[in-house]
């Protein structure tokens, strides 16, 4: 059993755990993932790892709180212990001296780029990170994001912090730049990879995306994870989970994503009804 050290929601509907798994935080690196499950018999979660410390033997992960097996792990509390933390799993992001690399998160990657920005800067890039959110109420992490960035910029759909709008302001944020930015790292929703992605593509910088398919078993066993880069078919589990994003087929992950959206949606309506009831 893995103890939960910390359990909290950070800002609506974003939910951060911290857990004892010192096998697993002696061995993690930047872009990896693990898999927790809530319960004995409950759903495998592959969750991006936004933190860890190794001598303290902790891992930390940041996750939105979208279905039933998500709803069941943010309602954990410190203290409590969950059956399983798999990992690391997933190969390392790329980490190099490659100049100028601009960061970007939204949702839960403003987490997980966290320990890529931290990588990044440990190897003298320079390093923008770009946050972006519907409204700032849901940024988090600005702290921690500033020790590691040479520029932390926001992006908010209603303008209450930095750019107003959305991914799309990404050109006009790199052409005002005084750096030439030499890599694009994205952690985030599949919509934020793909428009980010679609952004750079026409100014020829390298974009890398870290990708978040359908995911049973986390080892390349089961084939659930399947993305088309290129004219190949590879595994995010195993093969990334960081890949190309000008070679991704985003049409097909994100159709492939909608395939248990009801199995996932109706069972948390459901505990939410029942949950309303029994407090009647």
């Amino acid at each position: 059993m893995f103890k939960l050290i910390e359990s909290r929601m950070i800002v609506p509907n974003m939910h951060l755990l911290t857990l004892e798994a010192p096998a697993v935080a002696r061995q993690m690196r930047s872009g990896q993932f693990v898999i927790l499950r809530a319960e004995e018999d409950g759903e495998r979660i592959p969750l991006s790892v936004s933190d860890w410390d190794a001598q303290d033997g902790t891992v930390t992960v940041i996750f939105m709180n979208v279905g039933s097996s998500t709803g069941k792990l943010a309602s954990l509390a410190a203290g409590t212990s969950i059956p399983t933390v798999v990992g690391p799993l997933g190969n390392p992001t790329e980490i190099e001296e490659f100049g100028t690399v601009l960061c970007l998160g939204g949702c839960y990657g403003i987490g997980s780029i966290y320990p890529i920005a931290r990588a990044l800067k440990e190897k003298k890039n320079k390093v923008i990170t770009v946050i972006e959110a519907r409204s700032s109420y849901l940024f988090f992490w600005e702290d921690k994001l500033k020790e590691v960035s040479d520029e932390l910029i926001y992006i908010t759909r209603d303008g209450t912090k930095g750019y107003r709008g959305h991914v799309t302001r990404l050109a006009e944020i790199i052409k005002s730049s005084e750096e030439t930015v030499n890599r694009i790292i994205i952690n985030g929703c599949t919509f934020l990879l793909k428009r980010g992605s679609d952004v750079s593509r026409p100014l020829g910088i390298k974009t890398v995306v870290s990708l978040n398919p359908i995911m049973i078993d986390g080892t390349g066993m089961c084939g659930v994870c399947r993305v088309t880069v290129g004219s190949s078919t590879k595994f995010a589990c195993v093969h990334g989970p960081d890949f190309d994003g000008h070679q991704v087929d985003w049409a097909e992950l994100l159709q492939r994503r909608k395939t248990y959206m009801t199995e996932e949606v109706v069972p948390l309506r459901t505990s939410r009804c029942e949950e309303h009831i029994s407090r009647s």
